[in-house]
């Protein structure tokens, strides 16, 4: 009966110090932190579709008449064969079934080739265009644009974001008489997606109704916004 006794006092002296050694819970507050910017696009990518045609007194301008003159033309703006890309090269005749049904034995097939041609800014795209053979040109649309230094602004906006939200987390605090410790966790910055959609602002210059050529609006594209949140918890002393 006493050994029983002195295991169970044993066990209850283990117990309250095991109690006492126990720290009081951490107090934490967690915040999140946003940051953003906004940047014109300095890559801008199109896509330029030219196909043979046929001049008024029949005769056909080749796909390599059509293609020499416009990589002339992009060397005139100063692009080199680092910012133009051959896209597709394709053949066509649109009007198969017609010459099928009249077993035309020799079909007047068009050849076609896109480029992807990369510009930095609207003014060297005004350029290309105006150089353009319209007979030749099916089509030309912007297909994206880009920011060279994205990746160095991302860093640069989640730093931005981390501090945001220790600012946010040390006046949360103060409001009420404490203060903001060391962080303890740190997610990694979410980026919000803002991808614009790429369209090209009208900056040619247009003929008026009796033929006067006039200036248009000194018009840009379309910004890109870049945003990162995170979320930090700190400690509270």
């Amino acid at each position: 009966m006493k050994k029983i006794i002195t295991l169970v006092t044993a066990v209850v002296m283990v117990s309250h110090l095991f109690a006492q050694e126990q720290k009081p819970l951490q107090k934490t507050i967690s915040v999140s932190g946003s940051a953003e910017a906004e940047v014109t696009p300095d890559e801008i990518y199109v896509q330029v579709d030219l196909r043979e045609y046929n001049k008024k007194n029949g005769d056909k301008i080749d796909i390599n008449t059509i293609r020499n003159n416009f990589l002339a033309a992009c060397r005139s703006i100063g692009l080199t064969e680092k910012e133009v890309m051959v896209q597709s090269y394709q053949g066509y005749d649109q009007q198969y079934w017609i010459q099928k049904k009249s077993k035309k034995q020799n079909p007047d097939m068009k050849a076609a080739i896109s480029y992807v041609v990369k510009v930095s800014s609207v003014a060297k795209l005004d350029e290309l265009v105006d150089k353009m053979d319209d007979e030749a040109t099916q089509n030309f649309f912007i297909s994206k644009t880009a920011y060279s230094k994205i990746e160095e602004l991302k860093k640069e906006m989640k730093i931005a974001a981390v501090k945001a939200a220790k600012e946010k987390a040390t006046y949360l605090a103060a409001a009420i008489g404490e203060h903001v410790g060391q962080a303890i966790t740190i997610n990694d910055p979410v980026e919000i997606d803002h991808t614009p959609r790429p369209y090209y602002a009208n900056v040619m210059m247009k003929a008026s109704a009796d033929g006067a050529e006039q200036a248009a609006l000194d018009v840009d594209f379309k910004k890109m916004k870049i945003k990162f949140e995170v979320n930090v918890v700190f400690t509270l002393q």
